[in-house]
């Protein structure tokens, strides 16, 4: 869906609320009046939460890897309606985030993220998906021109690690940095979401990146296909790496949203991966849980039916009931608890924002 449709949608829902409010009592209102539920009020609390730990040059964060973190905060906001031209206080946070972000010492001078905040690639992926998903957002002619520029470079980036020679099995993939000679898929899909989202902006992404992508996607698919391509089971999952067969709950949801981002909507790996995750629910104390249940709510939602319905059911009663009294969640498991409160919050608030479908690359 076009950007500048959705700022306008969303621009024009605001005003028409403002004009609504202004009414006399005695005038019957055009417009139902909104109902807030259960996950608009923690949504709400969330976003006051994340952004209560900006600091003054903009970052969002509250433990390390400040670039990133602001990028997942920002995409956050994005998700559920905030723009950087509001004058509200999270459209104000929204503006300053993204100047932080878009700041010069940031990125290196080809375009790449990950070495000034070490997340390496991850941080990459993420923030070029942000920064692709902002164009048109900006605040400013002159915000929206740089986050344009940067877009390009960061995409650059991505295009060129994913040329770098590597065994049959790895190509198509990404991992750790941009000369990595293997790849992963929980890497992999960060990246390939960004050229997916930058294609969509009309940057310039080669369509044989994302065909590549996908080829690789496949190779992780834990089933084995035949000559045709269909999986000898019905229901299967995504691995970490290609050709294994321990489909894990955070790599088959990466899977199922990376696939139907690229327009496999038909694909059985589609369904197989959809079919297994009814059977592989999320749990919070599972490793991994916040980053999986993001996946898992967008993935769900995008398969529609069943799966959309119980995916946005389970999502809602879990990560409801262990929000913090400051809006706040963080993670059971060690390895990403050790990420902090900014980040469980921002991937829940992203789980939480199907009911709104904001980001274009989330929309079906």
């Amino acid at each position: 869906m076009n950007k500048t449709f959705v700022a306008a949608t969303i621009l024009s829902l605001a005003t028409c609320n403002a004009l609504h409010a202004q009414e006399p009592a005695d005038t019957a209102p055009a417009v139902s009046v909104f109902q807030k539920d259960q996950t608009d009020i923690a949504i709400d609390k969330a976003i006051a939460y994340l952004i209560s730990k900006q600091r003054d040059d903009g970052a969002i964060l509250d433990k390390g890897i400040d670039t990133t973190m602001t990028a997942l905060a920002i995409m956050a906001m994005a998700s559920v309606g905030v723009q950087a031209t509001d004058v509200s206080p999270e459209g104000q946070a929204m503006q300053k985030a993204l100047a932080f972000v878009l700041k010069e010492d940031r990125v290196d001078d080809k375009g790449y993220f990950g070495n000034k905040d070490g997340s390496r690639m991850y941080g990459h992926g993420i923030i070029t998906l942000m920064l692709t998903e902002m164009i048109g957002m900006g605040a400013t002619a002159e915000q929206d021109q740089l986050i344009h520029d940067r877009c390009q470079k960061a995409i650059d980036v991505i295009l060129s690690s994913q040329k770098e020679k590597k065994p049959t099995h790895y190509r198509g993939g990404w991992r750790y940095t941009p000369d990595s000679k293997d790849s992963d898929l929980s890497a992999t899909v960060w990246q390939l979401m960004a050229l997916r989202s930058a294609k969509n902006d009309g940057l310039q992404v080669p369509g044989s990146a994302i065909r590549d992508a996908v080829e690789y996607l496949k190779r992780s698919y834990a089933s084995k296909l035949d000559e045709n391509g269909l999986p000898d089971k019905k229901a299967s999952g995504f691995c970490y790496e290609p050709n294994q067969n321990n489909p894990t709950f955070t790599m088959t949801a990466a899977g199922l949203l990376a696939m139907q981002v690229c327009g496999e909507y038909e694909s059985p790996l589609v369904a197989g991966a959809a079919d297994w995750l009814l059977e592989h629910p999320p749990k919070w104390n599972e490793r991994f849980c916040m980053y999986g249940t993001y996946y898992y709510a967008q993935g769900m939602y995008q398969r529609g039916g069943e799966h959309a319905t119980t995916a946005e059911k389970l999502v809602q009663e879990m990560l409801l009931e262990k929000q913090s009294g400051d809006g706040s969640w963080l993670a059971e498991n060690g390895e990403e608890r050790n990420h902090g409160a900014v980040y469980s919050t921002s991937m829940s608030v992203l789980s939480l924002s199907v009911k709104y479908h904001y980001l274009p690359i989330y929309q079906k």
